[in-house]
């Protein structure tokens, strides 16, 4: 397969990809659309016409996001709704609500680095729980609504963090590993870049495709746990530039029956076998369609 090229590149908005983009009648659902680059990329779907779902755990910021969206957009289809992606009874709750077909899931919301091993009340570690199983469990869920929109895109919002560990198969929780914050984040974006792979495999029949991506460096909450920012600055991206890639998987033309790979700066990333200097690329572990289907049976049988 010849890699994805496109027009855009590190310094395009999310504005820039859709527009002349019509999205009116489909609905989307965004997993943390309160802060970062979650509110870029459900604003940009909303001003393309989108219905737009804002899954938040907190509501009073997602409520008064959806209010900012309306306004800035003139879509009154923006709602918000709770979900807290370390929960399973409430991603449970949120997919027994939905209701109609889904075309866009773009799985946004993650935590980083969390400096004390935390644990979910299945004993699961917080970060694979949140960023992954809870996705994880959210696109199941939600596979009926996916297949009826006849032609479905999920987007899974990996990083770069995939360059730092594998998904670890035997010791995930770090019941027997010494607990480290960046290899536990490492290895649930590794995961999330697996979880596009197996969707793709699984469901494209069902007219459902999944890609993954790195949105790039941005300044958001994500890194409260590590100082703050390191990468250079000239290396940084804007919110709506974080969202970009986002938005080109979630809803461009170009994009159309494509599934199962990895993105960064609006282009699909080459694979590569050792982490780069410039930590651009996807390892090729997290791409491997041996390993995407082991964790899909893996973890099939936990969640929701």
């Amino acid at each position: 397969m010849s890699p994805v090229k496109t027009p855009f590149g590190f310094h395009s908005t999310a504005d820039q990809i859709l527009a002349g983009v019509d999205l009116t009648g489909k609905r989307a659902i965004v997993t943390g659309a309160s802060s970062g680059i979650g509110i870029e990329t459900a604003r940009t779907l909303a001003h393309a016409g989108a219905e737009v779902t804002l899954a938040v755990r907190n509501l009073e910021a997602g409520e008064a996001t959806a209010t900012a969206i309306r306004s800035s957009t003139g879509n009154s289809g923006v709602r918000v709704r709770s979900l807290d992606l370390s929960d399973q009874g409430s991603v449970r709750t949120f997919t027994a609500d939905w209701d109609g077909p889904l075309h866009i899931l773009v799985n946004n919301a993650g935590i980083m680095a969390l400096p004390t091993l935390e644990r979910t009340h299945e004993g699961w570690e917080m970060q694979f729980a949140t960023n992954y199983l809870g996705h994880f469990a959210l696109t199941v869920g939600l596979h009926r609504a996916l297949a009826d929109a006849s032609g479905a895109r999920i987007v899974s919002v990996s990083s770069s963090g995939n360059l730092i560990a594998p998904v670890i198969f035997d010791d995930p929780h770090f019941n027997f590993l010494p607990y480290d914050p960046l290899v536990a984040y490492g290895q649930s974006k590794t995961a999330c870049a697996l979880l596009a792979v197996e969707v793709t495999r699984r469901w494209a029949d069902d007219g459902i495709v999944a890609n993954a991506l790195n949105p790039g460096a941005i300044a958001t909450n994500l890194q409260r746990h590590t100082g703050g920012l390191k990468t250079p600055p000239e290396r940084r991206k804007t919110p709506r530039q974080g969202a970009a890639t986002s938005v080109l998987l979630a809803a461009s033309p170009l994009l159309e029956g494509i599934g199962g790979r990895y993105f960064e700066d609006c282009n699909e990333a080459p694979s590569v076998m050792k982490r780069p200097d410039d930590w651009k690329g996807v390892a090729h572990y997290a791409l491997d369609t041996g390993n995407a289907e082991r964790l899909w049976e893996a973890f099939r049988p936990l969640i929701a």
